[in-house]
C-alpha cells in the first residue's frame, strides 16, 4: 500500500469528540473500544481480562515508555527505516506522553502478563491513534501509523518494558528520592551541630549508659542515613544498562544492526543520563537483578528511617510519664476522647512507610528470583517504595525534625541522677570498686557522689575531677 509522501502534522488538540464505541481490530478479531479514548483493541482486551483490584500500572512507566518510543522512532528515521514525517508524528505524541498530557489513556492494571505486553501495546496504540489524528487519518485505522509496525518498530515488549522500567526507576530515584533524603540528612546534621555540646545520658538495652551529647546522637542518625543512601546510589550503574535492542529473547531479531547502541545513546540524550546498552541482552531480558538491587537499596534506607523514627518517638515519649527528652512538634489533636493529647504522628507515619517498603522489597526479591517475567509487580513495588519514602522524608523533615526542640530540664535531670557516670571512676579505682559504688547508689536511692564518698574508695576532690559529664563524651563525633 502506498503511503502519502509527506503528510502534514496539524495542531489538533488532545481529545476525541465522540461518544459510544468504535470497532477496532487486532490479531484476535474485532472488539468495541470507547470512542472518546485513544487506546485500541489490545488495551481494551486487557481491561476486560485483567480488571483486578485497583492497582494501576504506575504512570511513571508510561512516561518512560514515551521516552523509549520517541528514541526508537528517531533512530529508525535516522537509519532510513521510517519516513521522517512519521517519526516526527510519533515523537510529537511521545512528548505528550512524557509530559503527562495523555495520562488518562493508560488505564491498565499491574496484574497483567508478566512481560508487560499489555502496557507496551497500550502505549503503542495510544501513540498510533493520536498520531493518526494529527495526520488527519481515521482513528483506529492503523493508517498511516501502525501501533506494531511503526511505534513498536525494532522492539519487543520483552526488551522495551525492562528498558522503560530502568528509565522510570532511575529518573524517580534521581529526581524524587535522592533530593528528599539528602534534605533530611542535612536537617539532621544541622540539629546535630546545634546540640553538639548538650550532654545527655546514653542508653543501651533501654537501660542507662554512659553519657554522650544530643548532637552526637543525631549525627549518628544522619550518618546512618548517608550510608544507606550509598547503597541506592550503588544500584544506579546497573539501572543505566538498557535491554532495548534485544527484542524477544535477546538475539535482536527484527531490530536493525546497531539499533541497541543507537537507542541507548538517544535515550541518554533525551534524559540527560548516561544510559548505555546492556552488554549481554540475555541477562538483561532473562533477569531482573538491577531492579532487585535497587529495591534492596530502598530497603536499607527504610531500615534506617525506621530506627530514627522509633528513636525519636521514644525520646519524645511523655510528656509527663515518658522519657520526655524531646519536644516533638504538635501538629494535630491526638485523641477523640482524651483532651489535649498529642501523638508523634510523623514518626508513626514513617514507621508505617518503612514497614510497607520492607514488604515491597520482599515481593520484589521473590519475583526476581523466579525468572518468570514478573516485571509489572516488580516495577510497581519499586516505584511505590520510592514515592512513599521520598514523600515521607519530606514530611518527616518539615513537620517533625525541623521543629523538634530539647527538654533541657529533663535531659539535665537525667544526667545529674545517672549512676552510669561511675564509668569514669573505673580507670582510677578499678571496675569492681566502681561497680560496688553504683550498686550502693541504686540500693539506697542516693546520689552517685554520696555513694562514692561513703565507700571510702575516692574523696570528694577526686570524684569531682573525674566525674565530669562533658569530659566523658569524647571530642565531636569521633569518640576517643
Amino acid at each position: 500500500m502506498t503511503e502519502p509522501t509527506t503528510p502534514t502534522i496539524t495542531d489538533c488538540p488532545i481529545g476525541l469528540d465522540a461518544t459510544g464505541t468504535r470497532r477496532e481490530k487486532d490479531s484476535m478479531g474485532e472488539i468495541d473500544v470507547p470512542a472518546n479514548h485513544y487506546w485500541g483493541a489490545q488495551t481494551q482486551r486487557s481491561l476486560v481480562h485483567f480488571s483486578i483490584g485497583r492497582d494501576h500500572m504506575p504512570i511513571e512507566v508510561c512516561h518512560a515508555y514515551g521516552i523509549v518510543k520517541k528514541a526508537a522512532a528517531q533512530v529508525n528515521a535516522a537509519d532510513g527505516h521510517m519516513p521522517q514525517w512519521k517519526a516526527d508524528a510519533i515523537s510529537r505524541v511521545a512528548d505528550e506522553v512524557i509530559a503527562g498530557r495523555l495520562d488518562s489513556e493508560f488505564p491498565l492494571f499491574v496484574w497483567q502478563t508478566g512481560s508487560g505486553t499489555q502496557t507496551n501495546m497500550n502505549v503503542n496504540e495510544v501513540i498510533a491513534n493520536r498520531a493518526i489524528q494529527l495526520l488527519g487519518g481515521a482513528i483506529g485505522s492503523k493508517t498511516p501509523v501502525h501501533p506494531n509496525d511503526d511505534v513498536n518498530m525494532g522492539q519487543s515488549s520483552n526488551d522495551s518494558f525492562p528498558t522503560a522500567m530502568h528509565v522510570a526507576t532511575l529518573l524517580e530515584i534521581d529526581s524524587r528520592l535522592l533530593p528528599r533524603v539528602r534534605e533530611l540528612i542535612e536537617s539532621l546534621r544541622t540539629k546535630a551541630e546545634e546540640w553538639m555540646q548538650v550532654v545527655k545520658i546514653g542508653r543501651t538495652h533501654l537501660q542507662d549508659a554512659a553519657p554522650l551529647t544530643v548532637g552526637q546522637e543525631w549525627s549518628g542518625w544522619a550518618q546512618q542515613l548517608e550510608d544507606a543512601l550509598e547503597a541506592v546510589e550503588a544500584a544506579r550503574p546497573a539501572l543505566l544498562q538498557l535491554a532495548a535492542g534485544g527484542t524477544a529473547v535477546g538475539t535482536g531479531l527484527n531490530a536493525p544492526p546497531g539499533f541497541s547502541r543507537a537507542i541507548a545513546k538517544r535515550i541518554a540524550a533525551l534524559t540527560d543520563r548516561p544510559f548505555v546498552t546492556a552488554p549481554n541482552k540475555f541477562a538483561a531480558l532473562g533477569g531482573l537483578d538491577a531492579m532487585v538491587r535497587a529495591s534492596a537499596g530502598l530497603r536499607g534506607v527504610a531500615v534506617t528511617l525506621l530506627k530514627i523514627a522509633n528513636d525519636m518517638r521514644l525520646l519524645g515519649s511523655g510528656p509527663r510519664c515518658g522519657l520526655g527528652e524531646l519536644h516533638l512538634p504538635e501538629n494535630e489533636p491526638g485523641s477523640s476522647i482524651m483532651p489535649g493529647k498529642v501523638n508523634p504522628t510523623q514518626c508513626e507515619a514513617m514507621v508505617m512507610i518503612c514497614t510497607q517498603v520492607l514488604g515491597n522489597d520482599a515481593t520484589v526479591a521473590f519475583a526476581g528470583s523466579q525468572g518468570q517475567l514478573d516485571r509489572p509487580v516488580i516495577v510497581a513495588n519499586v516505584l511505590h517504595a520510592i514515592r512513599i519514602l521520598a514523600d515521607g522524608c519530606h514530611n518527616f523533615r518539615i513537620f517533625s525534625v525541623e521543629g523538634t526542640k530539647l527538654n533541657r530540664k529533663r535531659i539535665d535531670s537525667y544526667v545529674a541522677g545517672s549512676v552510669m557516670l561511675v564509668t569514669a571512676l573505673s580507670p582510677e579505682i578499678g571496675y569492681d570498686r566502681a561497680s560496688a559504688i553504683a550498686h550502693q547508689a541504686m540500693e539506697h536511692d542516693i546520689s552517685l557522689r554520696e555513694a562514692a564518698l561513703a565507700s571510702g574508695f575516692v574523696d570528694g576532690a577526686t570524684f569531682d575531677r573525674l566525674v565530669r559529664p562533658l569530659d566523658m563524651v569524647g571530642k565531636g563525633v569521633g569518640g576517643a
